[in-house]
């Protein structure tokens, strides 16, 4: 066995470490199940406190804005008696520019609280510059371990500025190319520093983007005398659309539909040297929505606090060329320049929109800032220059990693619907994999998972497998 081998066998005790001591076996059960419950409220605060301790960081109470320009078009578009109303939370407001900011705040406030140093985290998206953000404020270090270029080390535009970011917060920044050495490098500074792992994945992370739904719940409700009937969730790793859920409900929006949105980036492999320059979009796309919804925990902490499968209700796709004009048009008749990327629910919002009444109402639940790297010209520009085609038309001609065609008008939006049926399938037969049998405790876990307690699906699906059920 070689050194990184022996090294790496390590890792549940540097995790362990690294995480404050919480002890992820303790909520295991026999063969697939865990209990869930038990780990989200292993976070000893609750909602008021989680809240206060985000306003302390310049984190929450963002606006909510009416698109009262989008939706009069919304109005044109749709037949009499329809077009939904369209609000935006603008969590752009936040410190460090994005919704992240929630899910950094208290992973920050408890390892400052339990005496670390300093903070480690892996991610190439907005989430390290608001561990950065939050890390200054409360006088700890912070190393954010990103991967960033290609075998020919050319950078991706979008995750250089979010470096840019992350060193203009104080943060110690590492880069390296696309591969399995992220987990590796983490790890080896996590060992050697004996900072706390500020990972997007533990009950810290998901339990701070709970605010965000809670605020969305009570706000609206304030304003309009009601909850609202659909919120649009940019859908990534799942912790978007857990923690905004877990928040609605806390909040009374029991009844609130949540609908995951992610960009179209089929075709393409997260982890493929040539296709990692070839999209122009870094997070809320298919290539990490739909794994993170069949294999939830392939995480950097044993067992994901993010189960997106629990809490989406319906699943839409964009293409990169929707989201481009989106975010234009954002810009251009509401004065409001954000994203791209946290744009790509606000683009299904309005085709969906249209296709509602009146009196409905519709959340796009978040936006972020943009600039250098992440404005959509530099995104196009360095599209152009990894040979892919960007053309104005008709947005079904998109093709994810060769053909980026931007809308030549706002009638052409649309969303493709992808049915959760094979979805849950997909996460069943990895859940049971190499099993011929199971308990009633794994049955129940296996139904919460994939949101199927009221019907047969789950046992259905064991029946056709061979799968029996005992205990």
């Amino acid at each position: 066995m070689g050194k990184v081998e022996e090294f790496l066998k390590k890792s549940s005790i540097i995790m362990k470490k690294s995480l404050a001591g919480l002890d992820y076996d303790k909520f295991e059960k026999k063969f697939i199940s865990f209990d869930y419950n038990e780990l989200m409220n292993s976070v000893p605060y609750n909602i008021n406190e989680i809240i206060k301790i985000q306003r302390e960081f310049k984190v929450g109470g963002t606006p909510l804005y009416e698109l009262k320009n989008i939706n009069k078009i919304i109005k044109k578009l749709s037949k009499p008696g329809y077009g939904a109303k369209i609000l935006l939370k603008d969590e752009a407001n936040n410190a460090s520019g994005s919704f992240k900011a929630r899910r950094a705040s208290l992973s920050i406030y408890h390892a400052k609280k339990l005496g670390y140093e300093g903070v480690v985290a892996e991610t190439s998206g907005n989430y390290g510059a608001a561990v950065a953000s939050q890390a200054a404020q409360m006088n700890l270090k912070a190393i954010i371990v990103q991967e960033v270029f290609d075998s020919k080390w050319i950078g991706q535009p979008e995750i250089l500025e979010k470096g840019r970011a992350c060193e203009a917060y104080g943060a110690e920044v590492w880069q390296m190319t696309v591969g399995p050495e992220l987990f590796y490098m983490t790890l080896l500074i996590l060992n050697e520093t004996g900072y706390f792992n500020a990972s997007l994945y533990t009950p810290y992370g998901v339990r701070g983007i709970e605010t965000l739904g809670f605020e969305i719940a009570n706000e609206v409700r304030e304003k309009y005398g009601k909850y609202p009937d659909y919120v649009l969730v940019t859908h990534a790793g799942g912790g978007n659309v857990t923690g905004t859920k877990r928040g609605l409900i806390e909040g009374g929006a029991k009844d609130t539909k949540v609908i995951g949105v992610s960009v179209d980036l089929r075709g393409l492999h997260m982890a493929s040297d040539r296709d990692f320059n070839r999209k122009s979009f870094t997070t809320g796309h298919t290539g990490f929505g739909v794994p993170f919804m069949v294999k939830p925990d392939r995480t950097d902490v044993p067992r994901n606090a993010a189960r997106p499968l629990r809490y989406i209700d319906e699943y839409f796709i964009v293409s990169q060329g929707e989201v481009f004009y989106t975010t234009i048009l954002l810009a251009q008749i509401e004065g409001i320049e954000r994203g791209p990327a946290g744009n790509t629910s606000l683009a299904a919002a309005i085709p969906f929109a249209t296709q509602l009444p009146e009196d409905k109402i519709i959340v796009v639940q978040e936006t972020e800032y943009t600039g250098a790297g992440k404005h959509p010209f530099a995104q196009l520009s360095f599209a152009k220059k990894m040979d892919v085609e960007i053309l104005r038309g008709d947005p079904k001609d998109n093709v994810p990693g060769k053909i980026i065609v931007i809308p030549d008008d706002i009638s052409q939006l649309r969303y493709e619907k992808i049915p959760l049926e094979e979805i849950k399938k997909s996460y069943l037969k990895n859940a049971i994999q190499n099993l011929d049998e199971i308990t009633k405790d794994d049955l129940k876990f296996l139904k919460e998972e994939i949101n199927e307690l009221e019907s047969d699906f789950v046992e259905r699906f064991l029946f056709e497998k061979g799968v029996k059920i005992y205990g």
